[in-house]
C-alpha cells in the first residue's frame, strides 16, 4: 500500500488510544530524544539534548553549523560513524518505548526515514532503481514455481509505476528511468525525497537542508508536499538555515548552539530575528541590502563574452545564451529549477559538452578544457562540494592547495632537481583562509570528511581562492550555510570584487542572497538569457522574467 493513494489511512500508532505494553506508558509522543550526549575524542558535541516530537508534527531543528545537528541526526538513524567512535549517552525513545538504533536498518524498521544533506545515491542506478533499492518488487515465473521464491525476477513494471507515484507527488515530471549519474543535485535531492515517501510504515521523516538545492518555485512545492505528509499523521523533524521557512512551515521550533538546545519554543511565538539571535548568541544585522544598479558606460570592458552557447547539461541546458560580464563586477546569475541557470558556470569550465564562442579578455578560451580554464584565470566552486568539490579523506590543507600545486605549480620546493610539496607554506596558507572564512575545524589537519557541510562548502571557496583566479564562478555559494556563515561568505565575495577588482559571478537559487551582492543580475529561461534586472528591480519583474513572461504585456 502507497500512503499517498489510501486517503483514510492512518499509521497504527494513530489507530490505537494510548496504553501499557509491559513496563512501558505509550505517551501521546512519537519520539522522545532523551538526555542526549555524544563525545569525539574528549570534544562534546551534544550535550543532554531534549526534544520531543508528536504524531503529525512539523518540527523544526536550527543551529549554525558545528552547533551538533548532523551529529544528532546520525545518532538518531543509527549511522556507523556514532558506534565505531564510543556511542551516545541517553535514549531514543519512539512510542514510548526506548529502542536506541545501532544501524539504520533498524532505524527504518522503526518507521523513521531520512533525507540526508549530502546524496546517498548510486550514481550508475536509474532513478527508479535508486528508489526502490532494498525494496525491489519481484514477480513469479516459470523457475520460481518450480524451483521457489529466489528466482522471482525483478518487476521493471511495478517499480517504475510506483517510482512515478512518488515524482508526480513532488511534481516532478523527469522519466523514472533516467541514469541518476549526471543530474543537476536539485533533481538528485528530489530523488532522494520520492524515495522516502515510496516507503510504507512511515512514523517519522526527517530532512536534513531538504530545500537547499532547490529553486525557489521547487522549495514552494515541496514544502506544500511535507504538509501533507504531516497530514497523514507522519511526524517530520524539519532541518533548515531557510528560517523563513521555518516559520512557516512548522509547529514547533527546537535551537541548537554549541551542542545545547538554547531554547524550544512554538513556532507563532517565535520570528526570523528572534530565531537567529539564539542560534547565534548575538543580535544579527540585516543584510538585506540592495546595491544600486551600475550605469552602462562608454567603452565598457568586458572579461567575458559568452556568444551563441550551448552546454549539454542534464536537467539544467543552455540552450544559445549570450551574456557578456564587465571586469571586476559581481554578476547574479537566477531563475527556476531546470531552466540552465547551472549549466552556465559549468559549461564555461567545460564540465559538460559545450559548443559555442567563450571570450576572455578578447581571446577565446578552449571549450570542454577545465585545465585549460583554470590556468587562464577562471576558478569555480562547484554547487555539488561532496561530489566534485572536496577530496574527502584528505585533510582540510592539502584540499586547499591541491589545485593550485597542480595548476599553478604553487606550494612547491625544488631542491637539487627533486619537487617536493612545501607542507609549511600550505599550512601557513590554510591557517589564513581558516580564519579568513572562519572555517570551524579542529585545525589544518581535520579531514574534510568530519566538517559539516557548509564549513566543507567554505574549503571548497578557499581552494579556488588559492589559484589567484581574476574570475571566480561561484554556484550555490551559501547552500546549506547557516546564516552567520552566509554574510561571512557574501563579504568575502563583495571584498573580492571591491579591493582586488576580481570578477565574481554567482549562480543562486536564493533571489534574496543575488540581490544582496550582485551588480546586475541576469535571468535564464528556457536555456537562454531571459534578460538583466538591477538588484532593486521589482519582485513582479523578477518572477515575470523568470516564468518567461516579462515584456509580454507591452508586445500584446
Amino acid at each position: 500500500m502507497n500512503f499517498i493513494e489510501v486517503a483514510n489511512w492512518q499509521p497504527q500508532y494513530l489507530r490505537h488510544p494510548p496504553s501499557k505494553e509491559g513496563n512501558t506508558l505509550v505517551t501521546d509522543y512519537l519520539l522522545q530524544i532523551k538526555n542526549v550526549s555524544k563525545e569525539y575524542s574528549g570534544n562534546r558535541v551534544l550535550k543532554n539534548i531534549n526534544i520531543n516530537i508528536k504524531p503529525g508534527e512539523i518540527h523544526g531543528l536550527v543551529g549554525e553549523n558545528g552547533a551538533g545537528k548532523s551529529t544528532l541526526m546520525n545518532i538518531l538513524f543509527g549511522m556507523p560513524v556514532i558506534h565505531s567512535t564510543g556511542g551516545y549517552e541517553g535514549d531514543i525513545i519512539i512510542d514510548g518505548k526506548v529502542v536506541n538504533p545501532a544501524t539504520p536498518k533498524e532505524s527504518m524498521e522503526l518507521g523513521i526515514g531520512m533525507v540526508h544533506q549530502e546524496f546517498m545515491l548510486i550514481p550508475g542506478f536509474s532513478i527508479t532503481e535508486n528508489i526502490k533499492l532494498n525494496r525491489e518488487v519481484t514477480k513469479d515465473n516459470l523457475f520460481s514455481r518450480i524451483l521457489g521464491p529466489k528466482m522471482k525476477t525483478l518487476d521493471f513494471k511495478q517499480m517504475g509505476k510506483d517510482s512515478r507515484k512518488a515524482l508526480d507527488t513532488l511534481g516532478m515530471s523527469i522519466d523514472e528511468w533516467l541514469p541518476v549519474e549526471g543530474l543537476p543535485v536539485g533533481y538528485m535531492q528530489f530523488v532522494e525525497i520520492a524515495r522516502e515517501i515510496d516507503k510504507q510504515n512511515l512514523k517519522l521523516l526527517v530532512f536534513d537542508e531538504p530545500t537547499a538545492v532547490l529553486a525557489e518555485s521547487e522549495a514552494d512545492k515541496f514544502l506544500e508536499v511535507v504538509k501533507k505528509l504531516s497530514g497523514l499523521g507522519i511526524a517530520i523533524l524539519f532541518i533548515s538555515h531557510r528560517l523563513d521557512e521555518i516559520i512557516e512551515i512548522t509547529d514547533n521550533i527546537t535551537v541548537l548552539r554549541d551542542g545545547e538546545v538554547v531554547s524550544s519554543l512554538a513556532t507563532k511565538d517565535a520570528d526570523v530575528h528572534k530565531i537567529a539571535e539564539l542560534m547565534v548568541g548575538r543580535k544579527i544585522e540585516n543584510t538585506n541590502i540592495v546595491k544600486t544598479f551600475k550605469e552602462e558606460a562608454e567603452n565598457e570592458d568586458y572579461i567575458l563574452e559568452l556568444k551563441d552557447l550551448y552546454v549539454d547539461m542534464p536537467g539544467e541546458m543552455i540552450k544559445g545564451l549570450n551574456l557578456r560580464v564587465r571586469r571586476g563586477e559581481i554578476l547574479g546569475i537566477g531563475g527556476l529549477g531546470g531552466q540552465g541557470k547551472i549549466g552556465v558556470a559549468n559549461g564555461i569550465m567545460g564540465l559538460y559538452p559545450t559548443r559555442g564562442e567563450i571570450i576572455k579578455d578578447g581571446k577565446p578560451l578552449p571549450l570542454n578544457n577545465p585545465k585549460k580554464a583554470l590556468d587562464l584565470g577562471v576558478a569555480f566552486v562547484t554547487e555539488d562540494r561532496r561530489g566534485v568539490g572536496l577530496l574527502l579523506d584528505d585533510s582540510i590543507e592539502h584540499n586547499i592547495a591541491i589545485s593550485a600545486l597542480q595548476i599553478k605549480e604553487k606550494f612547491i620546493n625544488k631542491r637539487a632537481g627533486i619537487r617536493m610539496m612545501d607542507e609549511k607554506g600550505a599550512r601557513e596558507h590554510a591557517l589564513n583562509m581558516i580564519k579568513e572564512l572562519d572555517i570551524r575545524c579542529t585545525g589544518p589537519k581535520q579531514l574534510t570528511r568530519r566538517l559539516s557541510g557548509g564549513n566543507q562548502q567554505k574549503v571548497c571557496i578557499a581552494r579556488s581562492l588559492t589559484l589567484d583566479p581574476d574570475i571566480i564562478l561561484v554556484s550555490e555559494p551559501t547552500r546549506g550555510i547557516d546564516i552567520g556563515a552566509k554574510k561571512i561568505v557574501l563579504d568575502l565575495l563583495e571584498r573580492l570584487s571591491k579591493e582586488l577588482g576580481m570578477t565574481v559571478i554567482i549562480t543562486s537559487s536564493e533571489l534574496a542572497e543575488l540581490r544582496s551582492v550582485s551588480d546586475r543580475i541576469a535571468i535564464v529561461f528556457e536555456g537562454k538569457l531571459e534578460g538583466i534586472l538591477a538588484p532593486d528591480a521589482s519582485d513582479v519583474d523578477f518572477g515575470l522574467m523568470m516564468a518567461g513572461e516579462y515584456g509580454k504585456e507591452e508586445v500584446s
